[in-house]
């Protein structure tokens, strides 16, 4: 799935889960304000699983350091669609946000600590959420800007539920995965450990694709990385978020969504 994708489909994730009006789930929920910043956030973070491919958005965020970083990812991790792409992944970065979750710095003349930690993260994830939706116009400055600004509201429109931060970047790493998986580039879901199916599993179509030779599993109805399905499933998915993010908005600023659209 393509990185600009990948960033709605984790919005629009957040927006499901958290709103608890008739277009989301209400799972997990939080304020309108909270669902707004959770959205920015979460589409970052569902770019964070591409962090071992040189040339994805991360890479593309922050000029010469990024390439480097994400080589050295690519190869401690085994290259692109491998270590960060599996089960045990998801279980790392729901470790890391919650070690960043409680790193905070209590600075003078603010009443409560700052967390620095939610802070950094969400500046970045948001920076790098920005280039891939095109917001930046393909600028890594006016991106980052974009990511500090965000993460600034972040830390003082925090949603009140004490472990949203957590929920949030795992969601959006989670997603990017279910994306991935859709596609005919597959998943090794269990690394390290990639089982090779049976050699007459080999032979059958349809189910050489969902369990390939190499050991990735897929359910591929979205075909090739930016196919045509791919892009028709985005117009909904599109949609979905901005009205979601509508709504919130109206909901925070003291309007009845629901009369007004009447």
């Amino acid at each position: 799935m393509m990185g600009a994708h990948h960033a709605m489909t984790g919005a629009a994730a957040w927006i499901a889960l958290t709103a608890t009006a008739g277009h989301g789930l209400g799972i997990f929920p939080v304020s309108p304000s909270g669902t707004i910043t959770g959205a920015l956030l979460c589409a970052g973070a569902a770019l964070l699983a591409d962090a071992d491919h040189g040339s994805a958005t991360i890479s593309r965020s922050v000029p010469v350091l990024g390439g480097f970083v994400t080589r050295g990812i690519s190869r401690v991790s085994g290259g692109h669609r491998h270590g960060l792409h599996g089960l045990f992944a998801i279980a790392c970065i729901w470790l890391l946000a919650t070690g960043l979750d409680r790193l905070t710095w209590q600075l003078p003349g603010f009443a409560r600590p700052v967390d620095v930690g939610i802070a950094a993260a969400s500046a970045a994830s948001i920076a790098f959420a920005a280039y891939a939706l095109g917001l930046s116009r393909k600028s890594w400055p006016t991106a980052w800007l974009i990511g500090l600004v965000a993460a600034a509201g972040i830390t003082v429109f925090t949603p009140e539920r004490p472990d949203w931060f957590v929920v949030c970047v795992t969601l959006g790493y989670g997603v990017h995965l279910a994306g991935d998986l859709l596609t005919t580039g597959g998943l090794p879901l269990f690394w390290p450990w990639m089982p090779k199916p049976p050699r007459a599993w080999r032979t059958v179509p349809v189910l050489n694709q969902l369990w390939t030779s190499g050991g990735y599993l897929a359910v591929p109805v979205l075909g090739n990385a930016g196919s045509l399905r791919e892009w028709a499933l985005l117009i909904p998915v599109t949609g979905y978020v901005g009205y979601g993010l509508l709504f919130a908005a109206l909901a925070e600023v003291g309007v009845d969504p629901a009369a007004w659209a009447r």
